[in-house]
């Protein structure tokens, strides 16, 4: 029988940790199992105690102690030992059956979205062979990347990378909802969770950079966009790109996002229905009767 999982991923700080706690006390209120899977080799602190932690395999720290390794070059040496030591995941997802939903939380780097082969070979192990889990992956990016627009479709970008990079169902989430309330308005919050292009067209607001000739012809200084003493000629290099990059988005018609506050259980709540729906978590459970979670005491029926 399959299995059934989700894959948190997102940059740093998006809130991925804070997203699986809570997940998983819905998880609990709602009276389902599951199963927390940590593969941040760094992280420390949980609210739950993960089922299966990578540090108990290898640790960041460790790494970057003993192969003078930095940060993002030791996250990708914890990868690439687990990739050859898969029987430390296999053993301990196999006894899990299909009524869990096993939650696995990732580490921010976003190398391992965008480029790096190591989360694809992680992902088909985990999706086929005995193992044979059904994934969906939730993609986070922080809500107040909207504030800055082409931050904002510079993170849409990353999530797009690792849509096509993964090859598997994706939900896309802006988390910390509650960190923009009342800073958007509701139309244009709409075109946010649709990704517009056109968003990018109408901001005046945001800054870039152009570069004017410092008089030698070698030497070039920083400029503040629509600044009146910066050269017509010049244009504004940064805005091209920028609007290069959601045409991309808009092109391949991929990405939406859902909102997410971890406060608000309803919202939590949304989100594991998109991931249940992705997954086809519910086809596959057995039928219960209606009475099958009350306990009764047989004689409470005896006169």
């Amino acid at each position: 029988m399959s299995k059934f999982g989700t894959v948190v991923m997102g940059p740093a700080g998006a809130g991925k940790t804070t997203f699986c706690s809570a997940l998983i006390q819905h998880l609990r209120h709602n009276r389902r199992s599951c199963y927390y899977v940590n593969l941040d080799p760094a992280a420390e602190d949980f609210v739950f105690e993960p089922d299966v932690d990578i540090k108990e395999l290898i640790s960041l720290d460790d790494v970057m102690d003993e192969m003078g390794l930095g940060p993002n070059g030791g996250l990708i040496y914890c990868f690439e030992f687990l990739l050859e030591n898969l029987d430390f995941l296999t053993d301990s997802l196999e006894t899990v059956t299909e009524e869990y939903l096993i939650v696995i939380d990732m580490p921010g780097q976003i190398e391992l979205y965008t480029h790096v082969p190591v989360l694809p070979a992680l992902v088909k192990h985990l999706s086929r062979g005995s193992l044979n889990i059904n994934l969906c992956a939730a993609y986070l990016l922080e809500a107040t990347f909207i504030v800055d627009r082409p931050k904002f479709f510079a993170g849409t970008l990353s999530a797009m990378s690792a849509m096509l990079m993964l090859e598997l169902p994706h939900v896309n989430v802006l988390s910390k909802m509650d960190l923009v309330k009342g800073t958007v308005a509701k139309r244009d919050l709409k075109r946010f969770l649709d990704a517009d292009a056109g968003l990018l067209d109408e901001d005046n607001t945001h800054r870039s950079l152009a570069f004017e000739p410092a008089g030698d012809g070698d030497m070039v200084v920083p400029v503040e966009a629509g600044d009146p003493s910066a050269p017509r000629q010049a244009g504004d290099p940064f805005a091209r790109l920028n609007r290069a990059v959601a045409k991309l988005i808009d092109d391949f018609g991929m990405v939406s996002f859902l909102q997410l506050d971890v406060q608000n259980e309803d919202s939590v709540g949304a989100i594991l229905s998109y991931i249940d729906d992705a997954i086809q978590y519910h086809e596959a459970q057995e039928p219960r009767e209606p009475n099958d979670d009350i306990d009764m005491d047989p004689s409470t029926y005896m006169d």
